[in-house]
């Protein structure tokens, strides 16, 4: 799971599909989120996010910030972007075809080829709720489709 600075809607898909998984009785799957820019690295998820998980049962403080680098791109079978920005941005890191082929756009898990968007709420207090939303059913499809 990837956004921009790993604090707001990569740590909340992190922890929905971690607590769904976890629901379905799924315990092989390895999760984990980064951001495209380090500013952040070593910190706690934006209070947001961790009062918006909280709210649904989900505990995401044990996570800390951190980039995304080429290891992520070798080694992880999906790499699902939050948005188009940081889509490019992860392409641009891609080795091969097959890495490149392991990048998508989480949204497009529920609503293929439309490239809708997961909005980014660090500037709106009130934009944390409909995202997680979001992500909530992006990853219930991500199971769905991938299991």
């Amino acid at each position: 799971m990837v956004c921009l600075g790993n604090i707001c809607r990569s740590p909340l898909a992190e922890g929905i599909l971690r607590h769904q998984l976890e629901e379905a009785g799924i315990l092989d799957w390895e999760i984990d989120s980064a951001g495209t820019g380090g500013w952040h690295a070593g910190e706690l998820p934006d209070r947001r996010s961790i009062e918006v998980a909280k709210k649904h049962g989900i505990d995401i403080t044990y996570q800390k910030a951190r980039k995304l680098n080429g290891y992520d791109l070798e080694n992880f079978d999906l790499i699902f972007a939050m948005d188009s920005s940081n889509y490019n941005d992860i392409i641009k890191l891609a080795q091969s075809k097959e890495e490149r082929d392991k990048v998508k756009l989480i949204m497009n898990e529920l609503t293929p080829h439309q490239n809708q968007v997961v909005p980014d709420p660090y500037y709106d207090d009130n934009g944390f709720e409909e995202v997680f939303q979001m992500l909530d059913k992006a990853c219930a499809k991500i199971i769905e489709h991938y299991r």
